[in-house]
């Protein structure tokens, strides 16, 4: 991964070959939530019901689960602003140098 020809951070979605994987996944979410994901108008926005019959689909379970999605979208526009005002990738943010993380957790 330290080829000086691949872009990396942001700039690998604008770059190929990463921008034609980044392509792909776009489509298949688009085809994904547009077909596969579908809501059901007798049940309220969002609610898909226990997939995998474990009991709990609760109200706690899913403010928790907005909560965590919520702090995971803050977390992304907080990295990717990072990138933008620095020109570090979210690697060399923690302290890796390079982007590469040939350091202590190698």
């Amino acid at each position: 991964f330290d080829d000086p020809m691949l872009a990396k951070g942001l700039g690998a979605v604008f770059c190929p070959p990463a921008s034609f994987g980044c392509g792909v996944l776009f489509v298949l979410a688009g085809v994904l939530e547009l077909f596969v994901w579908t809501d059901d108008l007798s049940r309220e926005p969002g609610d898909f019901g226990d997939p995998w019959g474990v009991g709990q689909y609760t109200t706690d379970m899913r403010n928790k689960e907005l909560n965590n999605g919520r702090v995971a979208m803050f977390t992304a526009l907080g990295i990717i602003a990072a990138e933008i005002q620095t020109g570090k990738d979210a690697v060399e943010q923690v302290g890796f140098p390079g982007g590469s993380l040939s350091g202590p957790l190698a």
